[in-house]
């Protein structure tokens, strides 16, 4: 069950009306590594999952992400702030000035409607887990470079807690990675010689020594 509240996460707020700007943010609104793509994805693992504690973590951070979500879309109106006016966007997606009537469409940067092909879920906990850090991280490197071509700082401290909320997420999910290490597609890492070969197809010589392969691990963030 899912309740709303009328509180965001966190208030935002803008500079100033910034159409183009609002039409570069949809990519976190509605592509592919944007937040609706994680919510629909951890919620989506989380119905298979029998492990009640990672269960509890995948639908925390699913709900979580709607939460950014919202926090997106009020921005993207926010930096619409005018009429219906497509000359005042000078790239990317024009589709809400010409048919949503400025509404934040469940769309990329370049106008492509969100899919549900976005969405990776394999039933496998360290599959899951490990597609889970990935997509955190790419959500991060798309933060930073929405943050780096803007100089509206209301834009740019709501990009910075995402960016943050983002990092937790990525050490949740590895902290849970952890704890799977003999589950899974995770027992049949290493299983004979065949995984400890090294194939040396460059040029000049090899770099890196034949892979003695181990489950993936990593190492849980101290608390403070």
């Amino acid at each position: 069950m899912f309740n709303h509240d009328k509180q965001l996460l966190q208030q935002v707020k803008v500079d100033r009306p910034n159409p183009t700007y609002a039409a570069m943010l949809q990519e976190q609104l509605g592509g592919p590594n944007g937040e609706l793509k994680a919510a629909m994805q951890y919620i989506s693992q989380s119905f298979r999952i029998k492990d009640p504690e990672i269960k509890d973590l995948f639908l925390d951070i699913g709900a979580e992400e709607l939460s950014h979500m919202e926090m997106v879309a009020a921005t993207i109106n926010m930096l619409y702030g005018h009429d219906p006016a497509t000359t005042s966007v000078r790239a990317g997606n024009v589709e809400p000035q010409v048919v949503g009537g400025l509404t934040p469409l469940l769309q990329d940067a370049s106008g492509n409607p969100w899919s549900a092909q976005y969405v990776n879920s394999t039933g496998d906990l360290a599959a899951d887990l490990l597609s889970n850090i990935a997509a955190e991280q790419r959500a991060k490197v798309v933060y930073e470079y929405l943050y780096r071509q803007i100089n509206d700082n209301g834009v740019r401290e709501t990009i910075d807690f995402l960016l943050n909320r983002e990092e937790a997420h990525n050490a949740l999910f590895r902290e849970a990675l952890n704890k799977v290490q003999s589950k899974g597609s995770n027992k049949d890492f290493g299983v004979d010689q065949d995984a400890r070969l090294y194939f040396d197809l460059s040029t000049p010589g090899q770099h890196f020594s034949a892979p003695q392969p181990t489950p993936p691990a990593f190492q849980t963030p101290r608390r403070n």
